[in-house]
Order: structure tokens, then C-alpha cells, then sequence
């Protein structure tokens, strides 16, 4: 069984108090780390807040692509770490893994890229002959970092790498569910060579750490990942402080009459049953014009039946379980009161313990439960629409706007979905989750505050812009 201690300064400290860390699919426990006080906070703070990094672009470069490396050669032993501790299929966790190496190696490149400006001052009649240029430099104060457990790494290193290449200093809190891979993901940066101060990573409950993780004086910025109403809370909290709020989707795949059906609807399952449906890109509604709805369904019906799920270790299932038992009692209930409220269920909407079943639902309506809030997991629900000014209403009619992937081939179609959809993102011919690490990353309305992730627009997030002007 792993017994990982807080990562504090330069210790690895056990404390007389654990968090237990059990496998969803048997229930069985598979580890247990650390619980931080208040008072474990604190130190880290501080410890964090009197060091000054003076890592070069080529050092912080080195440290980046040397963890790459190492993730590289150690992958299937962080594959199943993963799949351990959140019931995630080996799939779907090999898949993370590729995501936080190229997380990575993005890291590293952006390091080395200096994106300062340099503007003329002669541009206007009252202009001088000076030159201002830009320079970026790291935040005065601590990065808090709060990570969610759908995607244990690679949400990990969405908050870090950033946070390294612009030479910062970070408390990461993982989530309790999946604290494992955190730690993993940490001891490779040190073995790369990262000074420990940089990054401090404090295990424990919330409940009880959290207020001082965004509160503490040494804090400058909190980035958090997760649920609508804890970011809020944050924001509410933050006082004078920057925040990086990524507060999850209720992402539409929308399809019109002349998508290709076979396409469209494989990128459907892929984008509802892909990490068990707990995405903040996944599918969470199917928007299908009536002219090819009874056709798609039937389409999306064959595939959700033929969608392997199971054991997560079992090589040959698609999909596991949800994070667990709890969760999928959750799903189960969301499904359970569309049903009464007269959705009807084509396929699925079946439990055992924490894995539940890639389900389908028709006659669903905007107002359902199943439709209007997040559900986080692999659930289905297909609404029609009759016209493309319907299908942007029933879009934007939910209080997310994060991702949206659109399935057509006529290009002013596509063009109005990017104009009017409200959400940050819009993939043609793709699922909404669709991106690369180092591309902006966001959403607007409940989705977040409109500040990107990814890699690039992360280092932007965590640095502090100076302008020097000097005679020219």
C-alpha cells in the first residue's frame, strides 16, 4: 500500500493523520497520505514566500523536459496509479498521460520563448523618440493551486508547469480522492531537479485547510479547477487577490441535417463515455435537428450498446467506473426523476457500486435536470430542434458556457455557431473537449471568469507584466 507524506519545504512529513485512498471499481484501499493542519499550511506559505527563484529560461526548460522524460519511461506505472485511485479505464489513463507530457515538453518551449514587446513612442504628434519594452516576471506572492480528481495528473500539471516556467513558487492542493498521482507527478519534478520550495504539495480536507489556502497574506493568485459553487465560494473569499476559476461545462454537440450521421455519431459516445463522462468538455447534451434525429439515435443506441465497461484494469474495456459510489448513485437518481418526468431510456441506466452504465435518453426536455445542470458522467440525454436559431437557444440556455463542438459541413452554419454560441470554445467536426495543452482554455457565464487556462495563456495568468522605456 503507498504512504505518501505532505511534500513540505524539504521534508516528506507523516503526520498522525491520514487520508485514505481507495480503488472505486473494489472498493479496496490502495493507499493513504498525509493530513495537513491549518498550521501545515501556514509553514508552507512562508516557506514558499521567503524563497526567490532564480531558475535561467534554459534551467527551467531542463527541469520541464527532463520530468518528461522520466513521466515517459515510467508511463505505465503512472497509468495504473491513476486508474487505481480513480477507477479511470487504462484507456483513458495512458491517454492522460500522453496529455501531461506534452503539458510537459509545451512547458518547456514556452520557458524559452520570451514574449516581451517593444513599441516605438514617436507614434502620435506628441510622441517622444523612446522605446517601451515589456518584460514578464513572477508574482510577488504564492500560487494556491486547487485540482479536481477527473483528471488526477494531468490537472496537476495544468496548474504546475505554468507555475515553473514563469519561475513562481506553488501550494498544490490535489484533490482528496485522488491525492496519488499528485505526489507522483511532484517527485518527478524534483528528480528533474526543481527546488523544492517551488512546489509544496499539502494533502488533507478541505473543509478544514481550505479557507487558510486562499485567505493566507502570502497568497497572489488561487487557481482552482472544479464545481460551481466552490469557485464561487473562493471568489467570495479572495479579497484582492487574482483567481483562475475553471468551474466545469454542460457542453452540446450540435448536429444538423446534413451532418455524415456515422461520423457524428461516433464523435457523440466518444464525447459522453470517454473518462467515464467526467469531463468538463464532455458531451453532456445532443442537439440533433428532427430531419435526422430518429436516425443518429439509433446510431448513438449501437454504439453506447457496443461501448465496453467494466473492470478499469481490464485492457479491453473502454470505460470504468465514475470516482465513485456516491457519484454514480447520483447519476443514477439525475436519470431516475428525468424518467418520472416522462425521458425514456434506450440504453443503460444500470449500477453497480460505482461503475454505471453508458445510458441513452430520449424525450428529454430543456428544463430536466438531466439537461439544464452538469451531469457529470456518462449520460446521454438527445433533444431535437427544427431550426439552427433553435438549436443556438437550446445551446445557450443553461447557465455554462465552456465548450461546444458543431456537426456540419455548410460553412455559414458553422460561422453562426461560432458567432452566437455563448461558450469559449466551438470545434467543427469535433468533440468539445477537443484542444491541445498549450492552446486557451476556458469558459464564460458559470463556466469561469473568462481567464484561460492551457499552458501559454496560464504562464500569461501567473506573471506580473513591467514596462521599461529608455531613450531612443
Amino acid at each position: 500500500m503507498i504512504d505518501e507524506g505532505l511534500r513540505l519545504g524539504d521534508e516528506i512529513l507523516h503526520t498522525d493523520r491520514h487520508l485514505a485512498v481507495r480503488s472505486p471499481y473494489t472498493g479496496q484501499q490502495v493507499g493513504q497520505v498525509a493530513m495537513a493542519t491549518v498550521d501545515h499550511v501556514r509553514r508552507a506559505m512562508t516557506i514558499a514566500h521567503g524563497y526567490r527563484p532564480t531558475l535561467s529560461r534554459h534551467a527551467r526548460a531542463q527541469i520541464l523536459n527532463g520530468a518528461a522524460a522520466l513521466l515517459r519511461a515510467r508511463a505505465e506505472t503512472a497509468s495504473d496509479l491513476i486508474t487505481m485511485e480513480s477507477g479511470l479505464s487504462k484507456r483513458d489513463s495512458r491517454y492522460e498521460i500522453g496529455r501531461v507530457i506534452d503539458v510537459l515538453g509545451f512547458g518547456a518551449t514556452e520557458a524559452l520563448r520570451d514574449d516581451g514587446q517593444v513599441f516605438s513612442c514617436d507614434l502620435t504628434p506628441h510622441g517622444k523618440r523612446r522605446k517601451v519594452i515589456t518584460l514578464r516576471e513572477p508574482l510577488q506572492g504564492v500560487i494556491t493551486a486547487i485540482t479536481p480528481f477527473n483528471h488526477p495528473m494531468n490537472q496537476v500539471a495544468h496548474k504546475v508547469v505554468p507555475s515553473i516556467a514563469t519561475n513562481n513558487r506553488m501550494v498544490l492542493k490535489p484533490s482528496e480522492k485522488v491525492p496519488l498521482s499528485a505526489y507522483f507527478f511532484a517527485e518527478l519534478l524534483y528528480e528533474a531537479g526543481l527546488p523544492r520550495e517551488m512546489l509544496q504539495v499539502l494533502t488533507g480536507d478541505p473543509r478544514e485547510i481550505a479557507n487558510e489556502l486562499v485567505m493566507n497574506p502570502h497568497v497572489d493568485l488561487i487557481t482552482f479547477t472544479g464545481g460551481v459553487s466552490i469557485g464561487k465560494a473562493i471568489a467570495s473569499k479572495a479579497g484582492y487577490r487574482r483567481t483562475v476559476l475553471e468551474l466545469g461545462g454542460n457542453d452540446p454537440l450540435i448536429v444538423m441535417d446534413d451532418a455524415d450521421l456515422e461520423r457524428a455519431s461516433e464523435l457523440a459516445v466518444q464525447g459522453s463515455y470517454k473518462n467515464s463522462g467526467q469531463r468538463c468538455t464532455a458531451v453532456k447534451r445532443m442537439l440533433v435537428h428532427e430531419a435526422v434525429k430518429e436516425r443518429f439515435t439509433q446510431l448513438v443506441v449501437e454504439k453506447t450498446l457496443a461501448w465496453r465497461h467494466g473492470d478499469p484494469m481490464d485492457e479491453r474495456n473502454q470505460m470504468g467506473t465514475v470516482i465513485d459510489e456516491a457519484a454514480a448513485m447520483q447519476l443514477e437518481r439525475v436519470v431516475a426523476e428525468a424518467v418520472s418526468q416522462g425521458a425514456r431510456v434506450l440504453a443503460g441506466h444500470r449500477r453497480e457500486g460505482a461503475l454505471y452504465a453508458p445510458t441513452v435518453l430520449e424525450n428529454v426536455r430543456p428544463e430536466m435536470t438531466v439537461v439544464r445542470s452538469e451531469t457529470f458522467g456518462p449520460v446521454s440525454p438527445i433533444l431535437g430542434f427544427k431550426t439552427i436559431d433553435e438549436a443556438i437557444a437550446l445551446s445557450n440556455g443553461t447557465a455554462f458556457g465552456l465548450s461546444s463542438g458543431v456537426c456540419t459541413n455548410r460553412m455559414d452554419d458553422a460561422i453562426r455557431f461560432a458567432q452566437e454560441l455563448q461558450v469559449g470554445t466551438v470545434n467543427v467536426w469535433e468533440v468539445p473537449g477537443y484542444r491541445i495543452e498549450l492552446t486557451p482554455f476556458g469558459g464564460i457565464k458559470d463556466s469561469g471568469l473568462g481567464h484561460k487556462e492551457g499552458v501559454q495563456e496560464a504562464m500569461k495568468s501567473f506573471s506580473n507584466t513591467k514596462t521599461f522605456t529608455m531613450p531612443w
